[in-house]
């Protein structure tokens, strides 16, 4: 698919770090065509809270994508997730599982965060 506008699609995924006692969970969300991150929001735990807020600002900074992409971690399988893209009208996409590559945009955000 040639992606070449802004809001076309949109990805995300979570990474961590590792602190004093234990990981801190950082989500970002990216735009593919300009590749702008949209927003982001770090966690002290994996629920899916921190994903739908990180989701929900950037729809509100942006509007809404065409699609969304992201890997099938529970956060982004999750009923709230879905039903927040749902509504706003977004198309799902997921990888495809133990597919890095199908991301790969954000997984070199990552790889030059860390």
């Amino acid at each position: 698919m040639r992606i070449d506008r802004p809001n076309q699609v949109w990805c995300a995924d979570i990474t961590f770090a590792p602190v004093k006692n234990g990981f801190l969970y950082l989500v970002a969300i990216m735009d593919w065509a300009t590749p702008w991150v949209l927003s982001s929001r770090t966690s002290n735990t994996m629920h899916a809270g921190f994903c739908i807020d990180a989701l929900n600002e950037a729809i509100a900074k942006h509007g809404p994508p065409e699609i969304m992409n992201a890997d099938q971690g529970s956060q982004f399988t999750g009923s709230t997730w879905i039903t927040t893209l749902t509504v706003a009208g977004v198309r799902i996409s997921m990888d495809g599982r133990g597919r890095y590559l199908d991301n790969i945009l954000i997984e070199r955000l990552w790889r030059s965060l860390k």
